[in-house]
């Protein structure tokens, strides 16, 4: 299994039918791939696709990873230009314990 296949599964879990977002967030991941998080609606999906959203979140995978394994911090990664934030920063924060383990 891809680590984008990976990720959008382990995201999907964590989101289940209602993560309470409330939004539309995409994780950019450059060259390899999107996932798209569509909270806005009850149940939420979680697919590959591109599209609109509230929040974009443009991170590598393997940075992503370091974040879900407690190894980078959120904030550090941020300030060092290694996470990028497109739009309401408040919905990112959200984002972070369903992105954790």
């Amino acid at each position: 299994m891809s680590d984008l296949a990976a990720i959008t599964q382990k995201i999907t879990a964590a989101v289940g039918e209602n993560s309470g977002l409330g939004k539309i967030v995409k994780l950019d991941f450059g060259d390899d791939g999107k996932i798209l998080i569509n909270a806005a609606n009850v149940p939420n999906v979680v697919s590959n696709e591109d599209g609109p959203a509230d929040t974009t979140v443009v991170v590598s995978i393997d940075n992503l990873k370091a974040l879900a394994q407690g190894q980078l911090d959120p904030m550090m990664a941020f300030m060092q230009g290694k996470l990028k934030i497109i739009g309401d920063m408040g919905i990112a924060q959200k984002l972070v314990p369903l992105l954790k383990g």
